[in-house]
């Protein structure tokens, strides 16, 4: 897509992402950087907005059917306008299906039948028939697909979540290197944010885990005197 003066002084201002795994927070705040975004274009920032949705399905409605998510994809990447951003929107529907896929069979259960609405892209028909390799037969295109079982199977989230996001830094990062001062620069820079962001929340999380535990083991049986939640019983 064109540059736009607009879009460098939005780029310019825009501090530089670190590696997804190096920062405990972003390097930004989200507030401020909606306000960089008001910059865009008004068919961009919606745009933006409705990628950002669609590949970020937790903020999804909570009683949307797995029909719903599926029509949605089909409706609108065919509409995002950058060829790069149509790719990387599809790429990342199909990276959920594989995982889809590994989680499904981890439960035990079956492939999914043909007329089942289960996931998006070239790979939904080649894993239902290849159900039982570890890799699903994709070892080849996907070189990360038999790890992700292994993780998935030994129910090592964090192992899976860094890997999830590792590789989907990498092909974000990729594609970002072919553009400068853009609306797919823009769009790549918040989509990798997202990959930060999400990061430096869980990681969070996951730390105040162990740290509850922790205190919980060393205060045994004086634990409920640090439970706020029982000063409001």
């Amino acid at each position: 897509m064109a540059r736009s003066p607009r879009y460098y002084m939005l780029m310019a201002s825009l501090p530089p992402l670190p590696p997804v795994f190096t920062s405990d927070q972003t390097p930004i705040s989200r507030l401020r950087l909606e306000r960089r975004l008001a910059l865009l274009e008004p068919d961009d920032r919606a745009e933006l907005a409705a990628i950002e949705d669609l590949m970020r399905w937790d903020r999804l409605p909570l009683d949307i059917t797995d029909q719903e998510i599926l029509e949605r994809a089909h409706s609108f990447i065919p509409q995002i306008r950058s060829a790069t951003l149509r790719e990387v929107a599809t790429w990342r529907l199909e990276v959920r299906t594989v995982v889809a896929g590994l989680r499904r069979r981890a439960l035990g259960r079956p492939p999914p039948s043909p007329r089942e609405p289960w996931g998006y892209g070239r790979w939904v028909r080649y894993i239902t028939h290849n159900w039982a390799a570890t890799d699903f037969g994709l070892g080849g295109a996907l070189p990360w697909v038999a790890e992700f079982s292994r993780l998935i199977n030994q129910n090592d989230t964090l192992g899976f979540e860094r890997e999830l996001l590792g590789i989907t830094w990498q092909y974000m990062s990729r594609a970002a290197d072919r553009h400068f001062f853009t609306f797919e620069a823009v769009a790549l820079y918040v989509l990798r944010w997202d990959i930060i962001s999400r990061w430096t929340a869980y990681n969070g999380r996951l730390a105040q885990e162990r740290f509850d535990r922790l205190v919980n083991a060393g205060l045994g049986e004086y634990a409920e005197l640090f439970d706020t939640s029982s000063a409001t019983r």
